[in-house]
């Protein structure tokens, strides 16, 4: 069990659900549901219902929504510690899905993220609570300076930093503090914005974003194969990995977080990178199989069972060592 200061977003998610295919410029029947999201929260529910001991330190309002969060966080075990603005609105993401589960366009009302200074997260409390953490995980939604403020602090400690991207828009506030960065799990449009670069091949994704000083990542394509490299005292290693498909797709959000999850679970316990990687493929599966950001009845068990029922994922072939991108 490792214990983990999770610290970034945690709101509410509303989905609006079509009955049809999208119609754009229409009116689209269809329904609403809200529920608590946020990157770093999805992972944070994912780590603890694994086993691990987690804390959540998130902005939030003084409104019914912080509290659908502090419930949540309840029901998944963490230990929630808020930052509470009294007079604001938890923020919030809204998205429309297709009857698959596709995502048409989102919303995301996130001002209250911005108004996070660096000293809100450097008190002699949450410093303490980081020196006691094994992992530190955080995702792309407070300012720059914040982010690159706790950055600095588990570097100094020698803590682990895993991040959820978000989105491109937010990831790039990571571009001055990469070489700070264990593991950063994104989408490929993510690490394009990271890079400058698109439609590159996903075996050349570890050199480029390696180049940019990032040490070490998950990089997703939708259903497509995923990349994973990693640092090591000798060097690094990579791999990509094809997952097997899914017969049915119920919700497609929190599956990203769900394969960074699976893969934190096993690079905590030493695992080898194609079994991390593996094992990140099959929450995420579990995970876009029902609806939700997360699955509540996640449970060490319930990864094992899925993660032997899976099909192989197929191997994607890197090119040779040192070859150019």
């Amino acid at each position: 069990m490792a214990r983990i200061l999770a610290i970034g977003g945690a709101h509410v998610d509303r989905k609006g659900w079509l009955s049809t295919p999208h119609r754009p410029g229409a009116s689209n029947p269809g329904r609403w549901e809200s529920e608590a999201g946020g990157g770093a929260f999805n992972a944070a529910r994912n780590l603890s219902r694994l086993g691990h001991k987690v804390t959540l330190v998130a902005p939030r309002g003084g409104d019914a929504a912080a509290d659908m969060v502090a419930r949540a966080a309840e029901e998944a075990g963490i230990e929630d510690c808020p930052l509470t603005f009294l007079d604001r609105a938890t923020p919030s993401y809204s998205a429309i899905l297709e009857p698959d589960g596709n995502l048409v366009t989102a919303l995301a009302d996130m001002a209250l993220y911005d108004l996070v200074p660096a000293r809100r997260l450097l008190t002699s409390r949450l410093r303490k609570r980081l020196a006691e953490a094994d992992l530190l995980l955080m995702d792309s939604n407070l300012p720059e300076s914040a982010l690159a403020a706790m950055a600095g602090a588990a570097s100094g400690l020698g803590l682990p930093l895993a991040v959820i991207a978000v989105s491109p828009a937010k990831v790039v506030r990571w571009k001055q503090s990469l070489s700070r960065i264990t593991c950063l799990a994104m989408n490929q449009a993510e690490a394009a914005a990271l890079t400058g670069t698109r439609g590159q091949s996903p075996d050349h994704w570890h050199s480029l974003l390696g180049a940019a000083g990032l040490a070490g990542g998950l990089v997703t394509a939708g259903a497509g194969p995923v990349a994973a490299f990693a640092a090591l005292p000798s060097g690094s290693e990579a791999t990509v990995l094809l997952p097997p498909p899914l017969d049915q797709v119920r919700d497609v959000v929190g599956a990203g977080d769900a394969l960074a999850s699976g893969y934190l679970d096993g690079w905590l316990s030493g695992d080898a990178i194609e079994d991390n990687l593996a094992r990140g493929i099959a929450l995420a599966r579990l995970t876009a199989s029902v609806r939700g950001p997360v699955r509540p009845d996640l449970s060490p068990q319930l990864l094992a069972q899925a993660l032997k029922a899976m099909p192989k994922p197929a191997q994607f072939p890197l090119p040779p060592s040192g070859a150019s991108a």
